[in-house]
């Protein structure tokens, strides 16, 4: 079986926070959250990187990101277009936004043959959890076999603020049966085994053990049709909104609820964690260098680096 892909959604990087300042520094020798990602990435198995992003990023991107990574695995671009849309759509005069996740892995149909993991560009995931999806993908042969990481909750929670987070419920093989959008949690102030988040004018308890998605799925080369099935959908339905977007974790829970995949939990006990608040940046460098002592990972990741 080939190596799975890692597929990386970027085309956000720019838009959100102006350049790229998603690799600003946060381990030595200028490792960036995603040079993390990568080198765990590689470890794990996987042969391909696959970054989506926007054309008018390219020329950054390539030298500032794509190039770290070009002599220690193979690396495709491929690009996060307005007018990148099944036959018979066109982008309405004012729209400015991308058409979201869901099409951010579309635009990359024409370039992945094989099975292929999905990251976010800015988020830590952890070295165990690309291990475990690489396994799942390096088994899995079935037509819509799908996977997910699952994050123990309290491993994903920030001590600057509140968060939004997709609870799974499953079933009793570990199958997901829906990931709920639930937000504005936070640690619950008096018990420290929970959260809690705001509903009916008090508060809902979450125990803090509870799987949560934090988009690091595994998907095989079949995807792409249903992604472009319920696409089609979505602008016809939603096409004329500006600000409209199809994500991920919606045709997930659409084609679990209809019968036509299956998605596993994968559990991780590693913590996820990204710069969600600007206060999150000191921890999250603390963090890379405490799984440094650790042994998790050397203090520089790749021989060449400066």
């Amino acid at each position: 079986m080939k190596q799975p892909a890692l597929v990386v959604l970027a085309a956000g990087m720019g838009s959100r926070y102006g350049g790229l300042k998603q690799v600003d520094p946060i381990g030595p020798y200028g490792a960036t959250i995603l040079d993390y990602s990568v080198f765990d990435a590689h470890r794990a198995g996987f042969g391909t990187v696959v970054f989506v992003i926007r054309r008018d990023i390219e020329q950054l991107f390539r030298r500032t990101v794509g190039s770290r990574f070009e002599s220690r695995m193979a690396v495709e671009y491929v690009f996060q277009a307005l007018d990148d849309l099944p036959d018979g759509f066109t982008p309405p005069a004012d729209r400015a936004k991308p058409w979201g996740t869901a099409h951010a892995v579309w635009a990359a149909r024409n370039c992945v043959d094989r099975n292929f993991a999905v990251i976010n560009a800015d988020d830590y995931y952890g070295a165990h959890s690309y291990r475990l999806l690489a396994d799942h993908l390096r088994r899995s042969g079935g037509t819509a076999d799908f996977a997910m990481i699952g994050y123990l909750l309290g491993n994903t929670l920030s001590d600057h603020g509140d968060v939004n987070r997709a609870v799974c419920r499953t079933n009793a093989r570990g199958e997901l049966i829906e990931a709920v959008e639930t937000l504005a949690i936070e640690p619950d102030p008096v018990d420290p085994a929970a959260a809690r988040y705001p509903e009916d004018g008090g508060y809902r308890k979450l125990p803090r053990d509870a799987l949560v998605s934090m988009n690091i799925f595994g998907f095989t080369p079949e995807v792409f049709p249903f992604i472009e099935e319920h696409l089609r959908e979505f602008l016809a339905r939603r096409g004329h909104e500006p600000k409209a977007e199809l994500y991920i974790p919606t045709v997930v829970n659409l084609l679990i609820a209809a019968g036509r995949a299956r998605m596993v939990v994968i559990p991780s006990q590693d913590t996820w964690f990204g710069v969600t608040y600007s206060q999150d940046k000191p921890y999250v460098e603390s963090a890379i260098a405490r799984l440094i002592a650790e042994g998790v990972y050397p203090q520089r990741l790749w021989a060449d680096q400066a």
